[in-house]
């Protein structure tokens, strides 16, 4: 039996789908001693009809759940239109699985066996309050809000015109946002890995390149001009084309 938040609780809800029982006990423990409100399912679709109901403050799902069911879990999250941030849990550690998950709409992964103390990190980092000053960063018509992490882009030939809202997955807000903070800047694939996610990628990793062409296709769209450009064999830099 699923026990619901109260509604006050549901800013620190956290969702596990998962069928392994001793990891769902274990985080369910650490979670609760850390404050949060965890509530376990252990499939997709009581797991879908939960998302929808309790709208929880982040969402964690095993990848192996019956063939590829993590995997589309997490894509119909996305495809809802949810920004809810997504750790995946994985069995390995690839390069093509950490790609697969990202590009299914995962924020980041975390592999198995459990480890209390990353996990932990990792939920603490994407439920970090927001902060409630009203600063935005700025770079020519674009304009990222710190507080409800949105981006706005406005069409400089229309200069009536509202500009247009543009959601962004945690991990894609903490991207652009240290680009914005760096204008003009050529960051390399190094500095971009510590300074947005964190922690050290193992190997090659398509990582980077991989929420580069999100943001590239959220910012770009209705025909805005592109703003992160590639410096090839270097990284990547803000700036006007």
């Amino acid at each position: 039996m699923v026990v619901l938040p109260s509604l006050s609780d549901r800013s620190l809800c956290v969702l596990l789908v998962e069928t392994d029982k001793t990891f769902s006990e274990s985080a369910s423990i650490d979670l609760q001693e850390a404050g949060y409100v965890p509530v376990v399912v252990s499939d997709t679709q009581k797991g879908w009809l939960q998302h929808n109901q309790l709208q929880p403050a982040m969402v964690v799902v095993d990848r192996s759940l019956t063939g590829e069911s993590g995997i589309d879990f997490c894509r119909q999250i996305r495809q809802s239109g949810s920004c809810t941030p997504v750790l995946m849990l994985m069995a390995t550690d690839s390069v093509d699985d950490r790609v697969v998950c990202l590009e299914a709409g995962a924020d980041d992964y975390i592999v198995k066996p459990y480890r209390s103390e990353t996990f932990l990190e990792l939920v603490r980092l994407y439920l970090q309050p927001p902060t409630t000053a009203s600063e935005q960063l700025r770079f020519g018509d674009l304009a990222l809000d710190l507080a409800t992490r949105q981006a706005f882009r406005r069409d400089p030939t229309r200069s009536n015109e509202t500009a247009r809202a543009i959601d962004l997955t945690m991990k894609e807000f903490e991207l652009l946002k240290y680009l914005m903070m760096h204008p003009r800047e050529v960051l390399t694939r190094e500095q971009i890995l510590e300074n947005v996610w964190g922690y050290d990628f193992m190997g090659e990793s398509n990582v980077i390149e991989v929420y580069i062409r999100y943001l590239r296709l959220k910012i770009e769209d209705e025909g805005g001009k592109r703003l992160i450009q590639t410096v090839r064999g270097v990284g990547y830099v803000l700036r006007e084309p």
